[in-house]
């Protein structure tokens, strides 16, 4: 058993921790306001550094002590200290948000108690990286640690993205795409980031299928092995390959719902963003965990809806917190999560492909088994467009159409101004009737 000998005092080590979220959370703050402002991924990574934190009325640059986490907005009073123009309550509440959230993770992942055992992480599996392949020279301290800084990477950029589509309903690449990057190169590079193998079988769960398999396939579907050999002789190949697959997994399904839910519904079931956070989800936590994020959000999404139903009949919603949500849940409840349920599922192994046959043909049914409760409540299945507002120029225009010769029931003056014309659009028609 690996035990962990944490010398630093527990409050202090979380104190230091809440202190880095904070400090984290004021750049997440810039990334959240300059992001949506740029449409190409490099103007966005640009549009960070481009210039220093400035007040948007003014254009003062902030000083340094003004702009100092949580502290800096509560001195200032919420207020520019040049200008006086208003700051957004919003700042700090990121800053303080993000700091908790770094003190959670860190508490769960890392546990603190002198000798304790590596099991008592949250994202520990017993087929994680300390068996398979290994921690080599690694100590599991610093393992804890150095996947720690991956899952806390995945979660800002998880952040960022959900603050972003809860304001716009869009999806920045600024957000996903960088961070997908490196999630693939951390676990190329180290091989020991990952939560559990990329392929995992239980040998005597699959033998209970031997009835319904014919013999001559006893082989393929009937292995004596559970994980494959080259997992732990090439790490680094098996941490690319762990990577790659969540990635692939996660796009995947974000493109078949979306496809099967557009022609279903005749709308867009899911964001064009979607698919590249749940790509960036995958490539931190492997594909078994991105699909269970991927139904867990399903879920608290057709929860929320449920419970806001009666105040909010919003036609469309932004899928891409709960896809975050999802996910962190996924992360933090990942040992009994993986212990209790996952582990005999996803040990299935060849036998996960008609499990998958089958998932793929009911979800369309359920779609129709949906539209057609909503038929027989009388609620339309495809409700119109709402018309616009009509604003003073819409009844200007209209005004305008239903007397389009200003001479109307009037005699024509001898001496007419031709702006008038002019600016009704109309001069040639009246020079045309009047030559």
């Amino acid at each position: 058993m690996n035990r962990l000998f944490f010398d630093l005092p527990p409050f202090l080590a979380l104190m230091a921790v809440f202190w880095i979220g904070a400090c984290i959370g004021s750049f997440l703050n810039v990334c959240v306001h300059r992001f949506p402002r740029a449409n190409s991924l490099w103007d966005q990574l640009r549009s960070i550094s481009v210039k220093s934190s400035h007040c948007p009325r003014c254009l003062t640059d902030i000083r340094w002590y003004d702009n100092i986490p949580i502290f800096g907005w509560l001195s200032l009073h919420g207020r520019c200290r040049a200008c006086g123009q208003s700051i957004s309550l919003r700042y700090p509440a990121v800053e303080l948000f993000n700091a908790l959230l770094f003190v959670l993770v860190y508490w769960l992942e890392i546990p603190m108690a002198m000798g304790a055992p590596l099991e008592a992480s949250s994202a520990f599996a017993e087929l994680g990286p300390q068996t398979i392949p290994g921690l080599g020279t690694w100590s599991p301290l610093g393992f804890l640690h150095l996947r720690l800084a991956c899952h806390l990477v995945l979660i800002e950029a998880l952040l960022v993205a959900t603050l972003i589509d809860w304001d716009l309903m869009i999806i920045p690449d600024g957000c996903t795409i960088p961070p997908t990057v490196f999630g693939v190169l951390m676990s190329t590079l180290f091989g020991i980031v990952h939560l559990v193998p990329v392929w995992h079988q239980d040998p005597r769960l699959l033998k209970d299928f031997r009835i319904a398999i014919p013999k001559s396939l006893h082989p393929w579907f009937l292995p004596d092995w559970s994980v494959p050999d080259w997992f732990q002789t090439s790490p680094h190949l098996h941490g690319l390959l762990v990577s790659l697959a969540g990635l692939a997994v996660g796009a995947v399904l974000v493109i078949a719902v979306r496809s099967i839910g557009s022609k279903v519904l005749r709308r867009e079931a899911m964001g064009e963003g979607d698919i590249f956070l749940m790509a960036m989800v995958g490539a931190y936590l492997g594909w078994q965990a991105t699909i269970l994020a991927f139904f867990l959000a399903a879920l608290l999404a057709t929860t929320a809806q449920l419970l806001t139903l009666s105040f909010k009949l919003d036609k469309e919603i932004p899928y891409g917190p709960y896809l975050s949500l999802g996910s962190l849940v996924v992360l933090l409840g990942w040992r009994p999560i993986w212990g209790q349920f996952a582990e005999r599922v996803f040990s299935l192994g060849p036998l996960l492909l008609p499990v998958t046959f089958v998932m793929l043909i009911t979800f369309p049914l359920l779609l129709f088994m949906m539209q057609g409760i909503k038929w027989l409540l009388g609620i339309p299945l495809y409700p119109p467009e709402l018309p616009g507002e009509w604003s003073a120029a819409d009844q200007s225009l209209f005004f305008s159409g239903e007397n389009s010769d200003r001479h109307q029931g009037n005699w024509k003056p001898e001496t007419d101004w031709p702006g008038d014309s002019a600016g009704r659009g109309t001069s040639g028609l009246e020079t045309w009737r009047n030559w």
